[in-house]
């Protein structure tokens, strides 16, 4: 069966870090970029950064760049996401997405996902 199990939310203070892991299971891990997104209550859900293994390419919104790094590990079909400098903005259910089509600058969106994990919720106080 196709499964994305994501872990490693919790609750920091601003300004900590927190590792975000998916790991896939059920599907071919190079066919597919893989990513997190994320949402507060009241808002969107919006795209926050994603990786293809196939080449590399990696994608981050704008408000995370500098503070996040998205990896992949192959040999285990994982995707990490190192969350540093966090903000109190932060504070969201993160989602774990894999998609086979993805945009130009290497961004999947919500209406491209093919398979979704569950959401780990990360908080961060203030």
């Amino acid at each position: 069966d196709v499964q994305l199990q994501a872990s490693g939310g919790g609750l920091v203070q601003a300004g900590g870090s927190l590792r975000l892991s998916c790991a896939a299971f059920g599907f071919t891990f190079d066919d597919y970029a893989i990513g997190w997104f994320r949402q507060a209550p009241g808002k969107e859900r919006e795209g926050v950064s994603c990786i293809s293994s196939f080449d590399g390419l990696t994608y981050y919104t704008d408000s995370v760049k500098g503070r996040f790094t998205i990896s992949s590990d192959r040999t285990k079909n994982t995707v990490y996401l190192q969350m540093n400098s966090l903000k109190p903005e932060d504070t969201a259910v993160y989602y774990c997405a894999a998609s086979a089509i993805r945009g130009p600058d290497g961004a999947i969106t919500v209406h491209q996902v093919n398979y979704w994990g569950q959401g780990t919720l990360v908080t961060v106080s203030s």
